[in-house]
């Protein structure tokens, strides 16, 4: 198969790896010329360390060559610019060609998950998502991996577990594309506040407890907005959570260690400026969704309050112990 992947950031890369590893054939997109150039010359990802870009993968900055007659075209973009990237697939994208989603976030302003934001901008059924516990150094390193793909279309799963499935890379498919999407995105904002509790130098098993009361409330938010609460327990759910919120691997949880053990602003502010934190994007967008929903999660309201408002992580203490 032709598979185009739009984003080359580090997970793009490395599930681009991965669909060369098995034979397919991949260009990748960016919309950055330097970007384009140094990935090319170098065959390395900054963010990558000691992974190598195999020569037969393509770097382009040509959008309509890169999708022109890709059998999968996958998105691995930020949340922030799926809309844009969206806008512009619509114009190339031919009615036989599917869509792989593997970014991850609620877009700020409408509160739209990613499959919806890819939906507002073209009317197709040949789409899927993908989300687990996957960091991309991993990925690239090839270890054994799993991965929830979720899709309403049969055909598009095929595809998908074609392009990425081998003897290390898992997938389990579902129809739950919301729980997935749910999962995918809150999971970044709760790994802020683990990271917190780290930061502040609270040991494995207080962690360990948000992570419990985190995955009762997801549970009960993936029922609530019209989802099947059985996903908080699939590899989108309670392995993508785990992994987000206890390593320094992942961004959220680094960016709430900062927090945690009070950082200076100015490092803090470089931090958010210098990474791509996704919880931080999310945070804003899960905040107001609930409220348009008016459903409760009072642990969102809190990590809310601490970032843009009065409380502090020391609060995240008394919340846990008091919370019914």
């Amino acid at each position: 198969m032709k598979i185009g992947v739009l984003g080359t950031g580090a997970y793009g890369v490395s599930l681009a790896l991965i669909l060369n590893e098995n034979g397919h054939k991949v260009e990748m997109w960016t919309k950055f010329e330097e970007e384009a150039n140094y990935l090319s010359q170098t065959r390395t990802s900054p963010n990558l360390k000691n992974i190598i870009i195999d020569e037969e993968i393509k770097i382009s900055t040509n959008f309509k060559k890169t999708v022109k007659d890709a059998d999968l075209i996958l998105i691995a973009v930020p949340a922030a610019f799926v809309d844009d990237v969206s806008k512009t697939l619509k114009k190339y994208l031919k009615p036989n060609q599917h869509i792989c989603i593997a970014s991850k976030g609620i877009e700020r302003d409408t509160c739209l998950f990613v499959h919806d934001v890819v939906k507002k901008s073209i009317d197709t059924d040949k789409l899927g998502v993908i989300s687990g516990p996957t960091f991309a150094i991993d990925v690239a390193n090839k270890v054994p991996v799993g991965l929830s793909l979720g899709s309403q279309n049969e055909e598009t799963i095929f595809v998908i577990k074609k392009a990425l499935e081998n003897s290390h890379v898992k997938l389990r498919p579902t129809n739950d594309i919301l729980g997935i999407e749910i999962c995918g995105s809150i999971k970044n904002v709760i790994a802020i506040a683990n990271g917190m509790l780290d930061g502040m130098n609270l040991p494995i098993s207080t962690q360990a407890m948000m992570i419990t009361e985190s995955l009762n409330d997801i549970k009960e938010l993936i029922d609530a907005l019209g989802g099947k609460k059985n996903t908080i327990l699939s590899f989108a759910g309670f392995g993508d959570l785990l992994l987000t919120c206890t390593s320094v691997k992942s961004r959220n949880f680094s960016f709430g260690q900062l927090i945690g053990k009070k950082a200076s602003k100015n490092e803090i502010n470089q931090y958010i400026e210098t990474t791509t934190i996704e919880g931080l994007y999310t945070l804003k967008s899960i905040y107001q969704l609930l409220d348009n929903k008016q459903v409760e999660m009072p642990i969102i309201n809190l990590i809310y309050d601490i970032i843009y408002g009065e409380a502090k992580p020391e609060d995240l203490l008394t919340f846990l112990v008091e919370k019914v």
